[in-house]
């Protein structure tokens, strides 16, 4: 791909060309990171959001270190929301007139760039927030303290002038082209820092430019003629990877602004999406790594096995749950997707002790995963510690985690020839299963039991949890039900909300003055990386349709709506009253929100499933009609594989993969023909071309001589299936919001 020059004299290219342009009435959140500890927040035009405002201006390590700025050119202070602003995904320009401001971030650096062009005499600026209190000067360079965390902040001119400071105000000459402001614990270390960015800011640009620029050509290489599907996608990794940062070793932010930190649980949930598919291996890895360190290994706890639910700077906690299961379920995955089997050895330990510890102080004899109250993702509570969402004593959803970490022991102990533990887990498991479609069911729900409580009894609720737990299931009829069950009832055209609205503990809304917000945190609240899982059921389903619609929705979203580029944690299940969209709340960035939406893209539109310590690779595409044409690169093991797809008419498609230093078995699934296998060398091509009749699979090597051509006709059963299927989700619909006049909650 070429690469264009900017103002600044940097090669930018694709990231150019992402560039979104944000109206004063959009008024929408902006966020970098610095790859660490730091990230900075604003609003394009005005810090009025009425969550996020507070964490406005520059944060490193949970401290707020000033709450943004102000800027002044030859003696005039600069309106922001008479600005013309566009982001782009490393700076943002605001054009005041015939200013321009430009505001950068640099890589593993604590250092603001603030270009400031077009004055005439003077420029200026002012930092915002409470208790900034100014420090003695220094080799031409303002210092003051930080709002929080002890931190001194320095600004100097981009140039190599010298600044003044009237009334807290930074001043320097016009052509010093705007300010360098730097933290660090001292001021010696802040006017290093200064010094070091006027020698290398231009290296340092290119460099992080070059970051994101290799991250999308080298890493995902998304191309489509389909409507802002290839910008939309580009953007989702984008902000993705802004949240795995090395602030505690790698690992990933839960989200902004407040879950800046490492949480097991959503860590663990986001890691395929922002790391696997992308083929981040390395890095997925040092995150597996870093929480086995602090795995509970002492025996006699109650919690030996477990890794933290929150592995903060100051705080380690193992109050989860799920957060060890969907441990040793990433360990899985990480090692289908990478190939690296030494891992398994180096981690077994870690299996071990995260099952056994299960086995030892939580698991009943009906082989069921105990947990206290608040020990699920749907872990709010009251001041009086009493849930407000109960699931104890078995959720569903625990369950299916629990079966799917036996499942990847076994996986394990096979690998490493561990036959009484393969067995053992494996006896676990099945017993498991048995119980559970029995105990979770009955004939009066077409879906499932949301948990057993302490008195052996299903309690009903119909939550969003249920569809982690299909695959113990093996009613597949019963299994369209729930999915369809849960679509019409939970999932909004902006997503999945967290309790059906008939149920009388529903609220609507998430923020509003007829009830603490943790009382809808988990019982209404949409959260947007559910949307994750009930797009894959969908696919399973062969909605793929269906399923694309929430895609699109999402896609939309974070080009038009909330932070730039990005998904939030939560949205309201009900639009506000005059309104047709719900409204974004939550954290403005969440880490799970965005990497399910990236996950299910590839792993279940894309159809890219491996297993490479069986050397193997499901290509199972999905691709909406939508999409006629479509270019993406996927990593697997210690090659690449380039994918293209075309369909030239309503019933012929061609899928072709580049397989690039990569052999393996491909498993080609493609309903409603039979499932072929293949064997692919290294540097071959797999052209498979679907008619209405027909599949046809061609291999050919890398100087395009065919070696083999396999064609199938459509399988009967495939079909009948297909067709039963099609009669179950006929004319299915998103949920669409009641009348609340005399609804329970409202009433109150």
């Amino acid at each position: 791909m070429k690469l264009s020059t900017n103002t600044a004299g940097q090669t930018s290219g694709i990231l150019d060309d992402m560039k979104i342009f944000v109206s004063r009435d959009e008024n929408r959140g902006i966020s970098f990171t610095n790859k660490e500890a730091a990230y900075y927040y604003t609003q394009s035009h005005l810090n009025d959001h009425v969550e996020h405002a507070y964490f406005a201006g520059l944060n490193i390590s949970k401290s707020r270190i000033f709450s943004g700025y102000t800027l002044i050119a030859d003696q005039q202070k600069l309106d922001n929301q008479e600005a013309e602003v566009c982001v782009y995904p490393y700076k943002m320009v605001r054009m005041h007139g015939s200013l321009t401001e430009e505001l950068w971030m640099f890589d593993y650096k604590n250092v603001l760039e603030i270009r400031l062009t077009g004055a005439q005499e003077t420029i200026g600026i002012e930092l915002l927030g409470e208790q900034l209190n100014l420090l003695n000067p220094r080799d031409g360079i303002a210092f003051f303290n930080s709002i929080e965390g002890g931190w001194v902040i320095a600004v100097g001119a981009a140039g190599n002038q010298p600044v003044e400071v009237k009334n807290h105000t930074v001043y320097s000459a016009a052509n010093a082209g705007g300010f360098y402001i730097a933290v660090g614990k001292t001021v010696a270390e802040a006017a290093d820092m200064i010094h070091d960015t006027r020698r290398d800011a231009v290296s340092m640009k290119h460099e992080r430019m070059k970051r994101m620029e290799d991250f999308l050509q080298k890493n995902v290489c998304i191309a489509s003629s389909s409507d802002s599907l290839a910008l939309s996608l580009n953007w989702l990794n984008i902000t993705m990877d802004q949240l795995v940062t090395r602030q505690q070793g790698d690992g990933i932010y839960a989200g902004l602004p407040w879950f800046n930190e490492y949480w097991g649980r959503d860590q663990f949930i986001a890691l395929p999406g922002a790391v696997l598919v992308t083929g981040q291996f390395e890095t997925a890895k040092n995150i597996l790594l870093s929480f086995a360190k602090f795995q509970n290994t002492d025996a006699a706890s109650k919690y030996f096995g477990r890794v933290p639910n929150i592995l903060a700077l100051k705080n380690v906690d193992y109050h989860t749950t799920d957060g060890t299961p969907r441990f040793i379920i990433q360990l899985q995955d990480y090692v289908k997707y990478s190939g690296d089997t030494a891992v398994i050895t180096e981690l077994y330990p870690a299996v071990q002790n995260s099952i056994e510890g299960s086995i030892k102080h939580w698991v009943d004899d009906k082989g069921y995963l105990m947990h206290d109250d608040n020990e699920t993702w749907m872990d709010a509570r009251d001041a009086n510690l009493k849930s407000y969402s109960p699931r104890d004593t078995r959720a569903n959803d625990i369950q299916a985690l629990w079966y799917n970490q036996l499942q990847a022991g076994v996986y394990f102990a096979e690998y490493m020839g561990d036959s009484g533990s393969a067995k053992k887990w494996g006896n676990i498991a099945a017993k498991l299963k048995r119980n559970f479609a029995a105990d979770f069911r009955d004939q009066s729900h077409p879906y499932l039991a949301d948990r057993l409580n302490p008195e052996d009894e299903p309690e009903f609720s119909l939550r969003p949890n249920q569809l982690f737990a299909l695959d113990m299931i093996e009613d597949d009829f019963f299994k369209c039900e729930v999915i369809k069950t849960a679509w019409e009832e939970l999932v909004y055209p902006w997503g999945v909300a967290s309790l059906d609205q008939k149920h009388p503990f529903f609220h609507p809304f998430h923020l509003t003055s007829l009830y603490h917000k943790d009382e809808a945190y988990h019982n209404g609240t949409v959260w947007l990386w559910l949307n994750g899982i009930a797009m894959q059921r969908m696919i399973e389903a062969g909605q793929e349709e269906t399923a694309y619609t929430l895609f699109k929705n999402m896609n939309w979203q974070a080009l038009n709506l909330g932070v730039v580029g990005g998904l939030s944690e939560n949205m309201d299940a009900y639009p506000q009253e005059g309104q047709s969209w719900a409204k974004l709340t939550g954290a403005y960035l969440q880490a799970w929100s965005n990497a399910e939406q990236l996950r299910v893209w590839y792993q279940y539109f894309l159809g890219f499933r491996p297993d490479m310590i069986h050397q193997a690779l499901t290509l199972a595409p999905r691709i909406p009609e939508e999409i006629r044409d479509l270019q993406a690169r996927v990593k697997i093991g210690s090659g690449t594989i380039d994918f293209t797809y075309t369909a030239t008419a309503a019933t012929e498609q061609t899928y072709h993969y580049g397989f690039k230093g990569i052999g393996l078995t491909a498993v080609i699934d493609i309903s409603p023909f039979k499932i072929l296998q293949i064997e692919v060398e290294k540097d071959c091509e797999l052209k498979i071309t679907r008619t209405e009749l027909e599949l046809t699979a061609t291999l050919s090597d890398k100087s395009g001589i065919t070696g083999k051509e396999i064609i199938v006709s459509r399988l009967p059963l495939r079909e009948e299936q297909q067709l039963n299927v099609k009669q179950v989700f006929q004319h299915v619909k998103f949920a669409e919001p009641a009348d609340l006049e005399n609804h329970p909650v409202t009433k109150r």
